[in-house]
Formats: structure tokens, C-alpha cells, sequence
């Protein structure tokens, strides 16, 4: 499968809301299920200029979205954090793979970040093996992180740094 990996843009939003609307992706993110267009449409508008979306596509189809937000604050502009979605369709298909591998290059090679963290549900199995595939590690755990299907999960905090 050719996969290509491009920034996103404006006329975007209509394929990223549908792949976070789908189960597997409101619920292993912080999003709601029923993202409106609004929403995403807002979002790819008004994003700073400090975060970065890039967008997976096979076939020209959008199939996968991950961004990056490099912080600002002047003692942390070497660090940013990073979430991703991939459409149901085309998990286990080395998308996220090409979409980390694809910002990583971006963030360590261009917008000089150093440290990547991201928070993953500690029951994403297949998300913490991708991770640590690219040097992530896990640093720790917060307990009651976030509500999700009517209870609370634990997420794990990963973070890669590259110095």
C-alpha cells in the first residue's frame, strides 16, 4: 500500500472529522463522540502557529491525521506533544507508523524539538507498542485521567527524547 503523507489543510476537515468520529478513535483520544463540522472546521482554521497536522492518504483518501503543538513557553520551546487518529479501515496497515515517522522528522529535524510527549490509554495496547517501536518510553502513569465509556481510565505519560 502507497501511503502519502502531506500537511493538512482547511478542506480537511470533512475526512478528519469522520476519522474521529469512529469508536475506536473518540474513545482512544480526548474527543466526543459526534464531532460536528464546525468543530473541525474551526480547528484546521484556527490552529497557531506552533502546531503542526499532517494527514495520511491512500488512494487520495484521508485516512489517518496526527499533529504536533511545539510548547512556546521560553524554558519549553524543546518540547511538544503529539496525538493521532487513524480510520478503523486502515489500522494495523502501517499508517501510524508513516504519520509518526513522518512528524518526528519534522519536529526533531526542522522545529528543533528535542523531548515528544504524549499521554496514551494504558489499555491502548497496539498505541503503546507503536510508541515504544519509536523510542518512546513510558515515564509514568496518572490514575482517573480522563472519562471515557462511563468509567475512569488510567492513561500513561510516554515521552521520546532525542539529546
Amino acid at each position: 500500500m502507497d501511503i502519502q503523507i502531506r500537511h493538512s489543510n482547511q478542506s480537511d476537515f470533512i475526512a478528519i472529522k469522520q476519522i474521529y468520529e469512529q469508536t475506536s478513535c473518540f474513545a482512544g483520544t480526548l474527543q466526543l463522540p459526534y464531532p460536528s463540522e464546525e468543530l473541525w472546521q474551526k480547528r484546521l482554521e484556527n490552529w497557531p502557529d506552533n502546531v503542526h497536522s499532517l494527514v495520511a492518504l491512500i488512494d487520495e483518501k484521508i485516512c489517518g491525521q496526527i499533529n504536533i503543538e511545539a510548547f512556546t513557553s521560553p524554558r519549553r520551546k524543546h518540547v511538544a506533544n503529539l496525538g493521532m487518529g487513524v480510520s478503523e479501515a486502515y489500522q494495523g496497515k502501517k499508517v501510524g507508523s508513516k504519520l509518526l515517522e513522518a512528524i518526528l522528522d519534522l519536529a526533531i529535524n526542522w522545529l528543533a524539538i528535542t523531548r515528544i510527549e504524549l499521554e496514551v490509554y494504558t489499555d491502548n495496547q497496539a498505541g503503546i507498542a507503536l510508541y515504544e517501536k519509536f523510542g518512546f518510553y513510558i515515564e509514568g502513569t496518572a490514575k482517573s485521567y480522563a472519562f471515557r465509556n462511563g468509567e475512569y481510565v488510567d492513561v500513561y505519560f510516554m515521552a521520546k527524547v532525542t539529546t
